[in-house]
């Protein structure tokens, strides 16, 4: 994708002023995409002054701390989370500061095992979706909460109006508890839900072998080996000279059809859709964006260098980078990048095939977005993609659910075979497939850049 943007490496409290706009007027007739239905207490933001920043109050800056209640009110978050998106305090340091200041002890799940969770295995993706944790201890139920949003906010209130809650909520980061999402059982749950639900709830959209041994299952597989085997034998018992000819005129039938398709998709004329106007940044989404890599150490720094460059809020920009236990390389090379408090890296479990689906699957029960994209390593999406993405969905219908980027090679000018392959992705991208999409039916999706509306 063209255009990168760099990253600046400025004075954070200068970045947070400079982040704020003197206004934020909300155009005529213009209709606010919700917020993500992922995160902690759902509702309207919390009002009042921002009192997540109290235990900071003799820590940072004064000015620091309003550019990040401004930024917090800009965006639409708590201001604790201006400051740990935009790396001016790390997480632990603010959960150890907010819990001296509400009395909430922090659980870093050091001692706690899969036994302590009283939720059955199929709703442990749901706890990393709105990072909230139940735990049983000495006939006791707690409740574990990784503040995102204006959890922070809202706790400190809490704390204050109803003490006795301070025996009950116990703080922790984000990446502890998805840590302990994925190790031990709950690390093997995840997995073979991940390697297997597919097959296992919609086995005919599955290329797995069938696994249910009910007797309508053998039946039909069964009739379809019945079936295959008199293919078969008529094939066989046709003379040498007539299947040659019945092939030949089936494949030139379906090259020929296929070929009048694509001729008729990129003859259609375009239609004309007007931009909508920009989404203020209080009104976007969470937009939770996922990378699979694996054997990628050359790639994933430009990778994130480009994430990192997207015009989209860091506090709602929630990025994924999923990994094997076994790419030493490429986790090397992500360590070396140093903190990244808008980064999330998961290992994905060792159940199941090496694959890119099911690396997917693994990070799906960790995104909080009511939008996802999908990334490869070798991407550089254009820094508008994320907002195109939205306005797209908002100017289709809602049984819209995906939205295919257009994909362009940047190394044309190496070789011969790079310049056809890039003349092939431009016919595909930006002629067949928008004329294809003028028919109303379903395309095939590229496997980078697709972006998928949220239906949880």
């Amino acid at each position: 994708m063209p255009g990168q943007n760099r990253l600046e490496d400025g004075g954070r409290a200068d970045a947070l002023r400079r982040a704020v706009p003197e206004s934020s007027a909300l155009a005529p007739g213009f209709i606010c995409i919700p917020r993500s239905s992922n995160d902690n207490w759902l509702g309207d933001p919390e009002p009042g002054p921002a009192s997540e920043l109290d235990c900071l109050r003799h820590v940072l800056a004064p000015a620091l701390l309003s550019a990040a209640e401004a930024r917090g009110r800009e965006v639409g978050t708590g201001a604790d989370q201006a400051l740990i998106r935009s790396g001016v305090i790390d997480e632990d340091v603010y959960l150890q500061a907010l819990s001296f200041q509400t009395g909430l002890a922090i659980e870093t799940f050091a001692e706690i095992s899969r036994s302590d969770c009283p939720l059955p295995d199929r709703y442990l993706s749901r706890v990393a979706q709105h990072g909230l944790l139940p735990l049983r201890q000495r006939g006791q139920l707690f409740w574990v909460v990784a503040p995102r949003g204006f959890t922070a906010r809202r706790l400190c209130r809490l704390a204050a109006a109803y003490p006795s809650l301070r025996d009950r909520v116990l703080l922790t980061s984000k990446q502890n508890l998805d840590q302990f999402l994925l190790r031990q059982e709950a690390g093997d749950a995840l997995g073979r839900s991940a390697a297997n639900a597919l097959g296992r709830r919609f086995p005919a959209l599955s290329a797995a072998p069938a696994a249910d041994d009910t007797f309508r299952g053998r039946g039909i597989r069964t009739m379809r080996r019945l079936a295959e085997t008199v293919l078969l034998s008529v094939m066989l018992t046709l003379t040498p000279t007539v299947a040659p000819d019945i092939w030949s005129s089936a494949l030139a039938l379906w090259f020929l059809a296929f070929i009048g398709l694509r001729l008729v998709a990129s003859l259609m004329p375009r239609r004309s859709v007007r931009s909508p106007a920009r989404i203020p940044d209080d009104c976007l989404p969470v937009y939770t964006v996922i990378a699979a890599l694996y054997r990628e150490a050359s790639s994933v720094a430009s990778l994130l260098q480009a994430i990192g460059a997207l015009d989209y809020p860091r506090e709602k920009l929630d990025a994924i980078i999923v990994i094997e236990l076994d790419d030493l390389e490429t986790r090397a090379a992500l360590a070396r990048l140093g903190p990244m408090p808008q980064v999330q890296v998961l290992l994905a479990p060792a159940e199941g095939p090496r694959t890119k689906p099911k690396a997917l699957n693994c990070a799906l029960p960790f995104a909080r977005g009511s939008f996802t994209a999908v990334f490869d390593a070798e991407d550089r999406p254009d820094p508008s993609q994320l907002r195109g993405a939205l306005d797209a969905f908002r100017t289709q219908g809602v049984d819209v659910a995906c939205v295919q980027a257009s994909l362009c090679i940047e190394n044309q000018s190496d070789s011969w075979l790079s310049r056809m392959f890039a003349a092939e992705y431009a016919g595909q991208f930006d002629v067949f497939l928008p004329g294809l999409a003028s028919f109303g039916v379903p395309l095939p999706l590229g496997g980078s850049s697709n972006h998928f509306r949220g239906i949880r």
